[in-house]
């Protein structure tokens, strides 16, 4: 649903805005009489040296802040939107306000909506210094979601400490698990799981490895971590413990639902976007087939590609120029050299495919480049805490990152990528090496030496506009990608939050990086059955390095890899390949490059890919409207409905790893061993959804069983929920 308004003063936009949102409320469920109105704006609970503030926050959630001795500016980085974008603020910030005070003498009892938060003493004895969450249930009764773990004689839940002279403190908060507990979240890991419980997590980012502290739990209710610091997640059995390893504050956010049938995660995912950004829809072409490669080396090469594309009859929607397309790093343009008219291949791509066009940026500045003495001088680079300020090196040149973290930094790094790229019809940008401190990757020599590489350093102390790479380096990617985002909406003078009119394509992030038309892409991995499996679990886009694409053992496995990636929120493929004959500087990745039965198979998948577009547009417009997750696991659909698939993933097995809902009626199991014919699935039993219906044969089946399907290489194991063409006209409600 969509409306378009026209506002005669800015109290008639109120208006009509708030009865918009009301409207929306009530269509979603909200029943605004019976809600249960938060009894108070907040309190401030002064334990000894440490202080906490507590406020109602959203629909059915309570924002906890904490700190010792020295109070919180106001200007401290926060993810988390101040009103949350649902919730009965009006509008109004909260701020740092509150009602009611305490120095934890007697306990304390808040609520808002359908979770109360109360203090109670340690131990369970009389006073209030320690937090417990509970969820009011829908006939009044009361089920303990979480509270601060502190067992009798226990450590402190909450413990600071002090590792430098400074005002930053390290930071641990402990909060209770029950052994039967599944977590689901924690933004990307290689690590096949979908219940994180029992996992410890790093939370800095690097290749391949995006975490972000967020997480549903099976219990009904989201946590999120809110800082930019380096730290971890620790999913114990019975405790479940954050560390911020260098803060001025700590910051979280508990949120539930009443509603305890499978809609509850829907519910929280609403709930979660609400807090942390809803993601804008993107740009039609970008649902379409991303063609890319490492890497297509110069403007005749690309204008080739768009050629062979079109005499081909192969729809194509993005081509991707990748890295070092560049004469140094940090120019943020191409090499003139070998790119001598970027608008004139920009139109030639265009006019032959159709097609938009992507270019590689890295945020890495050599001295040799053009730009290193203007960001140097202005203090735009990053620096370290001692020493030269050299943060990595590439190809025989030591380089510093620019500060994304600075605003005038991303306004520099924007106008060039405007002036060089924008102007001349590259639009969308691929954010590369995005993870901050160094160039994210498991080594500092980055290839400077054959015979010394991956030494056991840690990320450099880098230092930022915003602190240390210890206490904001969570930040870097999230404020890279907002350099661009500001950048597209100044370029096309469009608002924040609506449609995106491009897309970067970002190899790390953080909470809320959605609101930045930013994909997220799950880094370099290599190209074999484990990892393709592994990236199922992680939900992210398919991004194969190496084999060789005349041998047919690859061959099988790019195909099928092709075929989930036909079934993914954006369809690319990429890779450094190798090959027998090389026509080009690089070898090549098109869906015409591994042979002629190959072809006629992966040429299927686009035209399928394209056949749902009026389904994926709406899949997306949900997501953007609601925060209803384009990928969802089993659990999500099917936990009520299914017992098989609540105790499944908390095992881990495979049916619940790797196959999955893309939107709520298609449900899909890539193949992910080679030499296979059939393949095994589990149809989940759907309650009142109907019968499974298998994409290929039409065979239906009642559900709760396991099926062997025929799954040769043109026909992933594909089933849908209701009838084949409500969904290729965009039905998506099964």
């Amino acid at each position: 649903m969509g409306i378009m308004c026209h506002y005669h003063s800015q109290a008639h936009k109120e208006y009509i805005c708030s009865m918009y949102f009301l409207l929306t409320l009530l269509l979603a469920g909200y029943c605004l009489a019976d809600y249960f109105h938060p009894n108070t704006t907040g309190l401030r609970l002064q334990h000894g040296f440490e202080t906490l503030l507590i406020q109602p926050y959203g629909y059915d959630g309570f924002r906890v802040r904490a700190w010792p001795f020295r109070p919180p500016t106001g200007q401290e980085i926060s993810f988390l939107y101040d009103p949350p974008l649902e919730g009965f603020e009006n509008g109004t910030a909260h701020g740092m306000s509150y009602d009611l005070t305490s120095t934890g003498e007697t306990p304390q009892t808040l609520r808002n909506g359908d979770l109360i938060l109360r203090t109670t003493g340690w131990g369970g004895n009389a006073g209030g210094y320690r937090l417990s969450f509970s969820r009011v249930n829908a006939d009044g009764s009361e089920t303990l979601l979480t509270n601060e773990y502190a067992p009798l004689k226990s450590l402190n839940p909450r413990t600071y400490t002090w590792p430098g002279p400074g005002a930053e403190f390290r930071a641990e908060f402990s909060f209770s698990s029950t052994a039967d507990e599944q977590f689901y979240g924690t933004g990307t890991q290689q690590d096949h799981r979908i219940n994180k419980k029992g996992s410890v997590i790093d939370l800095v980012n690097f290749n391949t490895y995006i975490p972000t502290p967020i997480f549903v739990s099976n219990k009904g209710y989201a946590f999120v971590w809110n800082t930019p610091a380096e730290g971890r997640m620790e999913l114990g059995t019975l405790r479940t413990r954050f560390v911020a390893e260098s803060t001025t504050l700590v910051d979280y956010v508990i949120v539930t639902t009443a509603d305890n049938s499978s809609s509850k995660y829907d519910t929280l995912q609403r709930r979660l976007s609400a807090l942390t950004g809803r993601a804008p829809t993107p740009p039609a072409f970008s649902l379409g087939y991303i063609q890319s490669k490492l890497r297509y080396e110069n403007q005749s090469e690309v204008e080739l590609l768009a050629h062979n594309f079109a005499a081909r009859n192969i729809p194509v929607s993005l081509i991707v120029i990748d890295y070092q397309s560049w004469a140094h790093q940090g120019d943020w343009a191409l090499d003139p050299r070998l790119w001598p008219n970027v608008s004139h291949m920009a139109t030639v791509v265009r006019n032959t495919t159709g097609a938009q066009m992507m270019a590689s940026l890295w945020p890495s500045v050599a001295d040799n480049s053009l730009n290193y003495a203007a960001l140097q001088g202005q203090g735009l680079l990053s620096a370290t805490r001692s020493g030269p300020g050299t943060t990595d090196s590439w190809n025989g040149s030591y380089i510093r990152n620019y500060d994304a973290t600075n605003p005038r930094a991303r306004e520099f790094l924007w106008a060039a990528l405007h002036r060089n790229y924008y102007t001349q019809g590259i639009q969308n940008f691929w954010i590369d090496q995005a993870d901050g401190g160094a160039l994210g990757e498991a080594y500092e020599n980055n290839g400077q030496s054959t015979y010394i590489q991956s030494i056991p350093y840690a990320l450099p102390d880098v230092l930022y506009a915003a602190g240390t790479q210890r206490s904001v380096g969570k930040l870097y990617p999230w404020a890279h990608q907002q350099a661009i985002d500001e950048g597209f909406r100044n370029a096309s003078a469009t608002a924040p939050g609506s449609a995106c009119p491009h897309i970067s394509l970002s190899r790390s992030g953080y909470i809320g990086s959605q609101r930045w038309c930013s994909i997220i892409w799950s880094g370099d991995t290599t190209s074999v059955w484990e990892t393709l499996a592994a990236q199922i679990a992680s939900g992210l886009s398919a991004a194969a390095t190496g084999g060789n694409i005349d041998t047919d053992e690859f061959r099988e496995l790019y195909v099928r890899w092709f075929a989930w990636a036909t079934f993914l929120p954006f369809m690319r493929t990429h890779g450094n390949r190798a090959c027998n004959v090389q026509e080009a500087y690089t070898c090549a990745n098109e869906p015409w490059s591994y042979g002629a039965e190959n072809t006629r198979v992966l040429v299927g998948y686009i035209h399928l890919r394209y056949q749902l577009a009026q389904y994926l547009t709406q899949v997306f417009e949900r997501f953007s409207r609601e925060g209803r997750s384009i990928m969802r696991p089993l659990y999500m659909d099917f936990e009520h409905s299914d017992g098989n698939v609540t105790a499944w993933v908390g095992g881990n097995a495979n049916f619940t790893t790797q196959q999955y809902m893309f939107g709520p009626r298609l449900l899909v199991s890539p193949v992910t061993k080679p030499n296979v014919s059939q393949w095994e699935v589990y149809l989940p039993a759907t309650g009142e959804k109907g019968r499974w219906t298998n994409w290929w044969s039409n065979e239906t089946y009642a559900g709760g069983e396991v099926v062997t399907v025929a799954a040769p290489r043109e026909q992933i194991p594909l089933f849908y929920l209701g009838k084949r063409e409500e969904i290729l006209s965009g039905e998506v409600f099964a």
